[in-house]
């Protein structure tokens, strides 16, 4: 069946453009929900008479996107999670989790259009890209550290743990010594 896009579908395209979507799809998704309409005859010519006015709203859009993008392009986002003890986090970032953090900076970008490439799971920095509009993309990087509470903690346990490896050590030297030294008396004897 063949449909006009009335709004951006991401997984099909843009606005005005006729695609070709199967029956169900489009009776039970897109059209109750205003995002097409069917490509008939009279609805194909009020199309193209409302796509000269559309290509004013879309060249907005895109401009707006260009303008997001600037904002976007080369930022690091700072987040701060818990952290296991082998250095993994609890969980991953998601997408959700970096537009909160964008808009909490002013950006307004949907989850839907930041990609990362693989899972989140460690400390470190990660390159993730937006894709704003078609042809508009940005690209940040997103540093994960632990809180410094918990750095702090993580690092009383490494010297607690060395501590008692370094006491360890000398135990078992201690404990050569005086095996050598009751050996030397029974050989003695």
């Amino acid at each position: 069946m063949k449909v006009i896009l009335t709004e951006q579908v991401k997984t099909l395209g843009n606005v005005g453009e006729i695609v070709n979507v199967s029956e169900g799809y489009a009776r039970n998704f897109l059209i109750p929900g205003r995002k097409a309409i069917l490509a008939d005859e009279s609805n194909t010519k009020q199309m193209a008479d409302y796509n000269k006015m559309l290509a004013k709203k879309v060249e907005a859009q895109k401009t707006a996107a260009q303008e997001v993008a600037k904002k976007v392009e080369g930022l690091t986002l700072n987040l701060i999670k818990k952290v296991g003890g082998n250095g993994s986090l609890f969980g991953t970032v998601t997408t959700a989790e970096l537009a909160k953090a964008l808009n909490d900076k002013d950006i307004e970008i949907e989850r839907r259009q930041i990609f990362i490439d693989g899972a989140i799971k460690n400390l470190g920095t990660y390159d993730v890209k937006a894709k704003l509009f078609k042809g508009v993309e940005a690209s940040f990087q997103v540093k994960i550290e632990m809180s410094e509470e918990q750095a702090l903690e993580f690092k009383k346990k490494q010297e607690a743990a060395a501590a008692k490896k370094a006491k360890a050590k000398t135990e078992a030297k201690t404990e050569e010594t005086a095996e050598e030294t009751a050996t030397e008396e029974t050989t003695e004897a």
